[in-house]
């Protein structure tokens, strides 16, 4: 009877897996199934054990152990192999990934202070911008950030010419380990590393294709800081 219960419901979770697998993201499908087959491998293993197949069962253990421990570690070998290129300001701290040229930001001050700017409404990142003026350098990363969100956000929305908006950038000595998570790199990597992580966040933020001039500049400071040092 327990043997019977057991076959239906394993029935029943491999039926509900399948709908949900249907309408998923493949990125996202790769990953669950790699948990998703040594959790299946485990529960065999039980229904095994109840059937008295406990060698069969042991096998099965053993593979779901072994193929778990691969799921986590190419998990995190594609957390650390995700590079990322951070620039700080008075009110903004800045991410892009260099893989994807997806693009996000933590406010650092004012009434929107620890919220990301991908939680913030159009109409909430507008006041932002407002509430910014007189800080060039956090506004230029902002309008960085709403022309890749919202390419048309500048129609209707009209800027005070005080604002200091395309106002060349001033941002003050740099120090090497602010170059280093510009540039999305490790402390000491060599010259080689820096002038490619340089080139590939070029093709990302370069003014030419509608990227930043503010984060083009930054990008170019941060290499020549790093370079002093070859």
């Amino acid at each position: 009877m327990f043997i019977l219960f057991y076959i239906v419901l394993a029935a029943l979770l491999l039926a509900g897996s399948a709908a949900l697998f249907v309408h998923m993201n493949p990125r996202r499908l790769a990953v669950v199934l790699r948990y998703f087959i040594p959790v299946l491998l485990t529960i065999l293993g039980v229904a095994f054990i109840l059937l008295g197949r406990t060698g069969i069962s042991l096998g099965l253990f053993g593979l779901a152990a072994a193929l778990f421990g691969r799921a986590r570690a190419r998990s995190r070998a594609t957390r650390s192999a995700r590079q990322t290129s951070r620039v700080r300001t008075a009110a903004l701290e800045m991410e892009l990934d260099l893989d994807s040229g997806a693009m996000n930001g933590l406010v650092l001050a004012g009434q929107f202070e620890g919220r990301e700017l991908d939680a913030l409404s159009e109409s909430d990142l507008m006041l932002l911008h407002t509430e910014l003026r007189g800080d060039p350098e956090s506004v230029q990363v902002l309008e960085a950030y709403l022309d890749r969100r919202a390419p048309a956000w500048r129609d209707g929305f009209e800027a005070d010419p005080d604002d200091g908006l395309g106002a060349a950038p001033a941002s003050g000595s740099m120090t090497e380990e602010e170059a280093y998570e510009i540039l999305g790199l490790a402390a000491g990597a060599s010259e080689a590393q820096i002038r490619e992580a340089h080139r590939r966040l070029m093709k990302r933020v370069h003014p030419d294709t509608g990227g930043s001039v503010f984060l083009a500049a930054r990008i170019n400071e941060a290499k020549d800081v790093l370079l002093r040092r070859h």
